[in-house]
């Protein structure tokens, strides 16, 4: 498994060898020791899996009590996948990277507790999964717009299908002073 740090403090590319052959393919989706040996020493306590269509923008979401670490991945299709860093305490508060995950490629992204993350749909639909080391709580859960320009996230579109609650998720600055 190849790691890539990024800029944003403890948020790696993974990704995973991909044995191929004329059958198909194998890969570790997961194996705790390999991830620990990476820096990820988290419990995971809960698997999610979504399908969602083209133009489909889910986030920027976060646990603000109870933080939930993510290690997800797109099993079908193909998403365009960014973090924000939301500590107003550190060097890249308000920074994000975004990565390309897809089924083709098998990367996964890492992200620890304590970031917004969401995701925009680039093929005609996108599987995609995530390990989450605590448990979601609608109550504690939260958002940031998606297109807040203090942010300034480079999304490949301008009009994006939103769910009613991503409508009205908050700007930054409103939430972290």
């Amino acid at each position: 498994m190849k790691v890539e740090r990024t800029k944003l403090d403890g948020v790696l590319v993974l990704q995973p060898t991909i044995y191929k052959d004329e059958r198909g393919f194998f890969l570790e989706s997961f194996n705790k020791d390999k991830y620990v040996k990476a820096g990820i020493n988290f419990d995971f306590v809960q698997d999610n899996h979504s399908r969602s269509s083209k133009g489909v923008l889910r986030g920027l979401h976060f646990q603000v009590n109870k933080p939930q670490g993510k290690l997800v991945s797109c099993t079908s299709g193909e998403v365009l996948d960014v973090v924000v860093d939301i500590n107003p305490d550190s060097e890249t508060f308000c920074e994000y990277i975004s990565v390309e995950l897809s089924g083709e490629n098998s990367k996964q992204l890492w992200v620890p507790p304590g970031y917004a993350h969401g995701f925009y749909v680039l093929s005609e639909f996108a599987d995609f999964c995530y390990k989450c080391t605590s448990y979601y709580d609608p109550e504690d859960n939260s958002g940031i717009i998606w297109n807040d320009p203090k942010i300034d996230i480079n999304w490949p579109t301008n009009n994006p299908i939103l769910s009613d609650k991503d409508k009205n998720n908050l700007l930054i600055k409103d939430m972290f002073n």
